[in-house]
């Protein structure tokens, strides 16, 4: 079995695992989607998969700033800009159903929270900011930013149809932020994977001084991944007021660096940079949306929510190490026979 294989296997174990458990728990309705009166594909997990499409969108440009080596905990104020952008040249429009007034907010939002993610690109490449201190600068000022933008209040996009349809919408039955969030997902693996991007990446995260004498622009690399990750909150946020028909910038998107980093560490990416895997970061967000719902279903509060995320991320990391099962695994193994050595007389004739 490939390494690539073995990271996967224990991730895929485990959401198998909490599928068990909820069709136990709720019937064989869980897994199986309906089509609803709307004509919209749906169903218990097909609506865990809708609503972790922000989180899968934040996880993946989270998966390719790790794999340099760096984290990004802005992103959820970039998802908070993001929402506020939009939502406020939309309801400052005198027609908010207008086509083309919903393509330039939307447009305009995204622009803005990938210059964002480049900004904080900038500060650890040419700055020499540690990722942590440089986003978490803007982690704390973003919230800031997104109520100065939207002068404190919530602005409601709800006349809107064709903004909210982003985040309610359905093509071909299936729901929007699940045909975003799958479209991203294929461009960026087919982009790391079929090109010599994904190399580089893995080059500058694990070694980033070799990679510089090497003659990979290390620094050019670092502003693209905080850029992608950037547009990817940004993109996040907009599906997220859609959905909800506003944008709250004291709570749209808060905590949910915190979930993208915990699916990107269940799918098999370490935090030390280098190999990353976006389908392993893919299965950890259905791990967590799945959890979720989990919880809720076997009859337990939704306090046990941050407990059980620890507690899987906990049992999912040791799978995943290669010391812990050898150690499980000790007392199992044979201990290989050893012959007695031949007398010295015998030895000598």
């Amino acid at each position: 079995m490939s390494s690539y294989a073995k990271r996967l296997m224990w991730p895929v174990l485990i959401l198998l695992a909490l599928i068990v458990v909820n069709i136990i728990a709720t019937g064989v309705d869980f897994i199986i989607p309906s089509v609803n009166d709307d004509g919209r594909l749906g169903g218990a997990f097909v609506n865990i998969l809708r609503r972790s499409a922000p989180l899968l969108l934040i996880a993946l440009g989270m998966t390719l700033v790790i794999a340099t080596k760096g984290i990004d905990l802005s992103v959820g104020a970039v998802y908070a800009i993001g929402a506020a952008i939009a939502c406020q040249l939309i309801i400052d429009a005198p027609d908010q159903t207008a086509a083309g007034l919903v393509f330039t907010a939307i447009s305009l939002a995204l622009v803005v929270t990938a210059v964002i993610g480049a900004w904080n690109g900038v500060m650890v490449a040419y700055f020499g900011i540690q990722p942590i201190v440089a986003t978490l600068i803007l982690m704390i000022a973003g919230r800031g930013i997104a109520q100065l933008v939207t002068g404190g209040q919530i602005p409601k996009v709800q006349d809107s149809s064709p903004f909210t349809e982003l985040g309610r919408g359905a093509f071909l039955t299936i729901p929007i932020p699940i045909w975003i969030a799958a479209l991203a997902l294929t461009a960026l693996a087919l982009l790391t994977r079929k090109t010599a991007l994904g190399m580089l990446l893995e080059s500058v995260g694990g070694n980033p001084e070799a990679s510089r004498l090497a003659g990979i622009r290390s620094k050019g690399i670092t502003v693209l991944v905080y850029l992608v990750c950037g547009l990817c909150a940004g993109l996040a946020g907009l599906i997220g007021a859609a959905n909800l028909g506003s944008a709250d910038a004291n709570n749209g998107g808060l905590w949910i660096e915190l979930d993208a980093i915990l699916a990107v560490v269940i799918g098999g990416t370490a935090l030390v940079g280098g190999r990353f895997f976006l389908l392993g970061t893919a299965i950890g967000v259905a791990i967590i949306g799945t959890l979720e719902d989990t919880i809720i279903n076997v009859g337990l509060s939704s306090q046990w929510q941050f407990t059980a995320k620890a507690v899987v991320v906990f049992v999912v990391a040791l799978l995943q190490s290669p010391e812990f099962r050898a150690w499980i695994l000790k007392p199992f193994k044979r201990k290989p026979e050893t012959t007695a050595p031949a007398p010295v007389e015998e030895a000598a004739k």
